[in-house]
């Protein structure tokens, strides 16, 4: 390549379709996650790419399927949780702290909950999504463990009961089979818990 075609592909025109992509790339994993907030468990790449405004090729081209396309998006969901999962305690009472592992846990619950069951679809077919799932999990039991007395955590039948307790699929339950409000499902969680600690 001459200096002059050198230039010319590192140049702006280079640089405003490197842009393009990228901008392109972040509308498609957007639109992805509107249409499954909106309860879209399985979108196909058309409606993707009607809601992304960006030709179907367009998708495809930064994607190489729709599994790599649930695997992005669940890169981005699990990282905004880490975050909010491993943000440091408030109180320095453990009591207080698991009580701010309930609270904690419904806020993310809630905000992902579409996100979980369109995930819960596709991890069986999906390595990385079941790894990402697996490291969420053995996060949130890290902190569990970490935050209740030892006398607890190292109680094999309490702490799996209580780690039981705040999972996903209880919030799930509460929530969907059993119709109860955020604030009752709360509420149910803490008295289950205040019977496995006392």
């Amino acid at each position: 390549m001459t200096g002059a075609a050198s230039l010319a592909a590192s140049g702006p025109a280079a640089d405003g379709r490197r842009r393009r992509s990228q901008d392109n790339r972040a509308r498609i994993v957007r639109a992805m996650l509107e249409l499954v907030r909106e309860g879209e468990v399985a979108p196909a790449a058309a409606a993707v790419a009607v809601r992304a405004e960006v030709g179907l090729r367009t998708v495809f081209r930064h994607f190489d399927d729709m599994d790599s396309l649930y695997r992005e998006m669940s890169a981005v969901i699990y990282g905004e949780l880490v975050t909010l999962i491993e943000r440091p305690f408030e109180s320095p009472d453990w009591r207080r702290r698991l009580t701010e592992i309930v609270r904690r846990r419904a806020a993310v619950y809630e905000r992902v909950a579409a996100f979980r069951r369109a995930g819960d679809v596709h991890r069986h077919s999906s390595l990385q999504l079941q790894a990402e799932h697996a490291a969420f999990v053995a996060r949130g039991r890290d902190v569990l463990r970490r935050t209740l007395p030892p006398e607890i955590a190292r109680d094999p039948v309490r702490f799996e009961a209580i780690d039981l307790l705040l999972s996903f699929d209880v919030w799930n339950r509460l929530r969907g089979d059993q119709k109860t409000s955020q604030h009752r499902a709360i509420q149910i969680v803490e008295r289950l818990l205040e019977g496995l600690v006392d």
